[in-house]
């Protein structure tokens, strides 16, 4: 009996092309999942990071005020006021409810925008710092152009004059003067200010803000010390830049001193002139407390400090509110500038 030859098997369907040898071809992936940008992760994880900073101080504000010895009733009224009248104005401001429920009172009222009303004007409290916010907004900007354009280039001119050893007296005078103007408080600044051209020569005026004569003894007063610390960086920076290779590079074409500072060095130290800018720049936000007081300017930091004077607990929130939303917002803004700048950083990896 014969027996039937064996089928010899033929070649199967060859492997799916991208697949890998020896596995199975399945069915098509599915459309994977997009991924945020590296920036926009970068932006959702600061802004994170603020709105919680926010939380503690509104928190933190809160009790520390309410800590405070004394009754911010009485203090509204004056010594005058009758028994009845101080229990009836504290029930109608809730400061007879136990502290929690004051709390969570104060924050429903944020969350509808509500701040509050002052204790002494009667006002509401957001319609004070919508009078006084643009004049520390002002103030604090027109310092920080003052310490920049000061700065800048006085940073870079010591550094040029005392690269590769040169003019070390000078250098040594230089960093001597900037350092004592650091160590300077800025409110004894703004004293001898007033002394000087205040008193003695009778130039500017030593109080109130809006005209152009007022502003010059303020301004100067908040910048000085900033601008020589920012000196003393860029001027440490530019000395590093001026040291590298492609600066040697640079100087051995012999191009002119313009393009060789400004187009080669200049932009190269440029990022750590800003981090510390920033820096300054919310430094001064919190420096016109002191600087109001002095010259008796009508913002944020004058206000302050009546406020605490008087023991006004919704001002005394409001203000310090405005200026750590502000400080967040200028530390956000800073970090997004060094990430453009420089996507390489670690900022945007922390």
């Amino acid at each position: 009996m014969a027996i039937p030859p064996t089928a010899t098997p033929g070649p199967g369907p060859g492997p799916v092309p991208g697949s890998a040898p020896g596995l199975a071809s399945g069915p098509a992936d599915p459309t994977p999942a997009r991924r945020l940008s590296p920036r926009t992760t970068f932006l959702l994880r600061r802004s994170g990071r603020a709105l919680v900073s926010l939380g503690v101080v509104v928190a933190a504000t809160f009790l520390v005020v309410h800590l405070v010895p004394g009754d911010p009733v009485r203090a509204a009224l004056g010594p005058s006021a009758t028994p009845e009248l101080v229990q009836r104005t504290r029930m109608e401001l809730g400061l007879d409810k136990p502290a929690l429920q004051q709390f969570a009172d104060y924050l429903s009222g944020l969350l509808r925008g509500d701040l509050g009303v002052s204790l002494r004007s009667h006002r509401p409290v957001s319609a004070t710092l919508a009078e006084r916010f643009p004049t520390t907004l002002t103030l604090a900007c027109l310092a920080f152009l003052v310490a920049a354009l000061g700065a800048v280039p006085i940073g870079v001119a010591t550094a040029v004059s005392a690269w590769n050893g040169r003019r070390r007296t000078l250098h040594a005078g230089v960093s001597w003067l900037l350092g004592a103007l650091i160590a300077v408080p800025n409110f004894l600044l703004a004293v001898g200010l007033i002394a000087l051209f205040g008193i003695t020569l009778n130039a500017l005026p030593v109080a109130g803000w809006g005209g152009a004569a007022e502003a010059p003894l303020p301004v100067a007063a908040l910048a000085i010390g900033p601008m020589a610390y920012l000196a003393r960086i860029v001027h440490v920076e530019m000395l590093a830049v001026l040291g590298t290779p492609y600066m040697t590079t640079a100087r051995s074409k012999r191009l002119p001193a313009r393009l060789l500072y400004l187009r080669h060095a200049l932009p190269n130290m440029i990022t750590a002139a800003l981090a510390t800018g920033g820096l300054i720049l919310t430094g001064l936000v919190a420096g016109t407390v002191l600087i109001e007081a002095v010259f008796v300017i009508p913002g944020l930091g004058s206000t302050i400090v009546s406020s605490i004077t008087a023991k006004d607990y919704p001002m005394i929130q409001g203000v310090v509110l405005v200026y750590a939303i502000l400080v967040l917002v200028l530390n956000l803004l800073i970090d997004l500038v060094l990430a453009t700048l420089d996507p390489r950083s670690s900022i945007m990896e922390g």
